[in-house]
C-alpha cells in the first residue's frame, strides 16, 4: 500500500484505475495501525488487480477534506472513477471483502474462481 501526499496524485489514480481502496488513517491512530497490514494482506491476497493506497490524513489534510473524510480509519473504494463503498471507523474485513468482491469480479471476471 503506497503512501499519497498530494491531490493531484489521488484524482489521477481514481480516473485511471479500474479499481482503488484508498485508506485513510494517521499516525496516532492504533486501531488503523492493527487494521491497514490485515487490508493490505486482503487485497493483494484476493483482490489483486485492485491498486490500494495509504492517506494519512495529518500529512494531507486536503486529500481528507476533499474526499470528506472526518473519522479514521476510513476506507474509499472506486471501480472505474466512481465511488462506490465509504466504511469508517469499525471496519470488520469479511464485511470490506464482500463489498469489494461482486464489482471485482465483475470488472475482472477472469480473477473469479
Amino acid at each position: 500500500m503506497e503512501s499519497v501526499f498530494t491531490l493531484p496524485e489521488v484524482d489521477a489514480l481514481i480516473r485511471e484505475e479500474k479499481a482503488l481502496l484508498i485508506y485513510f488513517s494517521a499516525e496516532g491512530c492504533s486501531v488503523c495501525k492493527t487494521l491497514r497490514p490485515k487490508v493490505r494482506e486482503m487485497i493483494t491476497g484476493t483482490f489483486p488487480k485492485m491498486r490500494s493506497i495509504y492517506v494519512d490524513t495529518e500529512r494531507s489534510p486536503l486529500i481528507a477534506g476533499q474526499h470528506r473524510v472526518f473519522s479514521i480509519p476510513t476506507i474509499l473504494l472506486f471501480f472505474e472513477g466512481k465511488e462506490h463503498m465509504r466504511l469508517s471507523r469499525n471496519i470488520a474485513l469479511y464485511q470490506l471483502e464482500d463489498v469489494i468482491s461482486r464489482p471485482y469480479h465483475m470488472l475482472f471476471p477472469e480473477s473469479a474462481d
